[in-house]
């Protein structure tokens, strides 16, 4: 059998069309196909977990309504300590690979570690099945890079396109999980390759649609939030609400991720193990969940319900309380999995919140208070993960409600900006880290030569004699020296060349003056608000070490001279910024547990 498999490789690796552009799209499909296989048998395996421990499945809540009080805190804290367990093991496997699909896309070279991945998913799987208020998704996705990282990788795939299938790997999860393939597709082109370029973009799309079509082949497609909503298309007059309702999001949702990330910081400074800081945490868990069993999970059914039926705001109150401090516990523990549907189900309840007091305030509005809670959603979602074009089709592809699209459209744009202003965080490192790479490439390439022009020492007037310029060629290693008339505008330059041709050939240069033998075009000079880059393409072609720098205008004033070592030296900042970056991201990637 291993032989059948060498020679099969060696096969792929020799058909050179396999890995060409068109055939992308295949592989993209057949990665699509089973990502979407993934999901199903994850979330097979939860029901399978929760019914031979608990004797019921599904909805998480329904599960914990099942067991009595004290079983609803042993179960998050033994299912904790079991993925406590197996993250620790996966943590003890040295791997050349990476462990997470965003590092070895955005920053790896798209090999995943087979061990560590599947260690990781049944942690993921050991505390959602337990009540974990964490995603689904997460797991679900990571599957989906891990299946097609190892179909890459047995094709003898070079860097680039490896890469690009493990992105479809996670774009067919995506739209596994969520039903949502336009979603999905877009999701990793905007947070995790950075880019919507049709090249990247276009076999995302096939892999996304391919798991779609799995997933409604097998029967495992359904609408995530179906939404009948009575009311008219929220007109001109009605805006104001929904524009308020995004900016409040934007201003709340780093809130929320600045909240997790505090609170993993607190489980990481009691220095326990992993088995033992996870059973902390699944412990905090179940004694909430002895009051209220329904904000374990993932918050699914809650969500549902809040499309569908009208809350008491004091209900929706304490219940949104209770999903956070819910969703602190699971994440802040080091829990692997998804906070993405957690964020969807904060913003549902926020936006129903916020829907009842409009409501409360505009009696009279003709809007559909589900309508509320959907725009909660997207933009508490935009506004979180830093993709708002992403969060606008994830939510129409989630509800099919057309009513919602325009109001979403307003505040999930105006939530990323709010949130991008006031706060410099954001669900996934990696957009984070793109951001200050984006934000460290403007600011270098667009600095102007006037920050690193230098004094000019070696520059003579147009009268001044040739001996003296002669003088200063051998006190200055340079091959150049900058003429000047009276008023310091520059006239051209001398060459040592010129003068040692000259010296060789007259002789005597007694009577002869600087002016007399410069040359105005064998030296381009540079302006203070020249670009590093227009600065490059001059040095590129020119053999000395350093340019002139003038005023611009009709009589160029001599102001310095730039060297070609300042502009290197920029660069090597830029170099050095985009590989601190890397680091920050591995570094990240690596404290996330």
């Amino acid at each position: 059998m291993s032989e059948v498999l060498r020679t099969l490789r060696q096969r792929l690796k020799d058909w050179e069309w396999l890995s060409a552009p068109p055939a992308m799209l295949v592989w993209a499909a057949i990665a699509g196909i089973l990502g979407a296989l993934a999901t199903i048998g994850f979330r097979e395996s939860i029901s399978l977990v929760q019914h031979l421990l608990t004797g019921e499945s599904g909805s998480v809540g329904r599960v914990m309504h099942s067991l009595p009080p004290w079983g609803r805190i042993v179960f998050p804290m033994l299912g904790g300590v079991v993925a406590g367990a197996l993250l620790w093991w996966a943590s003890k496997i040295k791997a050349s690979s990476n462990s997470d699909y965003m590092e070895a896309v955005a920053i790896g070279d798209g090999r995943l570690s087979l061990r560590q991945g599947l260690l990781r998913s049944l942690s993921s799987l050991s505390s959602v099945a337990s009540g974990g208020s964490i995603g689904r998704e997460g797991a679900m996705v990571h599957l989906g890079s891990l299946a097609a990282s190892a179909i890459g990788r047995f094709a003898g795939f070079d860097t680039v396109r490896l890469r690009l299938l493990v992105a479809c790997g996670a774009a067919a999860g995506v739209a596994a999980a969520y039903g949502a393939p336009i979603a999905g597709a877009l999701f990793i082109a905007e947070i995790v390759l950075g880019t919507v370029a049709i090249q990247n973009v276009g076999p995302l799309l096939v892999a996304a649609a391919l798991s779609n079509i799995t997933m409604r082949w097998t029967g495992h497609y359904y609408v995530t939030y179906p939404v009948n909503m009575t009311g008219t298309v929220p007109g001109a007059n009605h805006v104001l609400p929904f524009l308020v309702l995004g900016m409040v999001s934007g201003v709340l949702a780093p809130q929320f991720l600045k909240l997790l990330d505090a609170t993993r910081r607190g489980f990481r400074s009691l220095h326990l193990p992993l088995p033992l800081r996870l059973g902390l945490g699944g412990l905090l868990l179940g004694v909430l969940l002895v009051f209220m069993p329904r904000v374990g999970g993932n918050g699914y059914s809650v969500v549902v319900s809040l499309v569908h039926e009208q809350w008491a705001w004091q209900a929706l109150l304490l219940m949104l309380v209770a999903k956070v401090a819910a969703t602190a516990f699971t994440v802040g523990s080091g829990a692997i999995g998804g906070i993405f549907t957690p964020t969807i189900f904060v913003g549902a309840a926020f936006g129903s919140l916020f829907g009842q007091a409009v409501l409360l305030i505009w009696p009279n509005m003709a809007v559909s208070p589900y309508l509320f809670t959907l725009v909660g959603m997207g933009s508490f979602l935009g506004a979180a993960t830093g993709a708002p074009l992403m969060a606008i089709l994830m939510i129409f592809e989630m509800t099919l409600n057309f009513q919602a699209v325009v109001p979403l459209m307003l505040a999930c744009v105006l939530a990323h900006f709010v949130s991008r202003v006031i706060a410099q965080v954001g669900m996934y490192d990696v957009m984070l880290v793109r951001e200050r790479d984006v934000a460290v490439r403007r600011r270098l390439r667009h600095t102007k030569l006037a920050e690193l022009v230098r004094p000019a020492q070696t520059v003579v007037r147009t009268v001044t004699p040739l001996k003296e310029a002669s003088r200063m060629f051998v006190e200055y290693p340079v091959k150049y020296l900058y003429v000047v008339d009276e008023n310091n505008v520059f006239q051209g330059v001398i060459a040592q060349q010129d003068l040692t041709s000259m010296l060789l050939v007259h002789g005597d240069v007694q009577e002869r003056r600087a002016g007399d033998v410069l040359r105005l075009d064998f030296v381009k000079a540079l302006h203070p608000d020249t670009s590093l880059d227009e600065a490059q393409e001059q040095f590129v072609n020119f053999p000395g070490e350093r340019l002139p720098v003038v005023s611009r205008g009709d009589s160029p004033v001599l102001l310095g001279v730039v060297y070609k070592s300042s502009l290197l030296e920029r660069y090597s900042a830029l170099k050095k910024s985009l590989d601190q970056s890397g680091e920050a991201l591995l570094d990240a990637s690596s404290r996330r547990p």
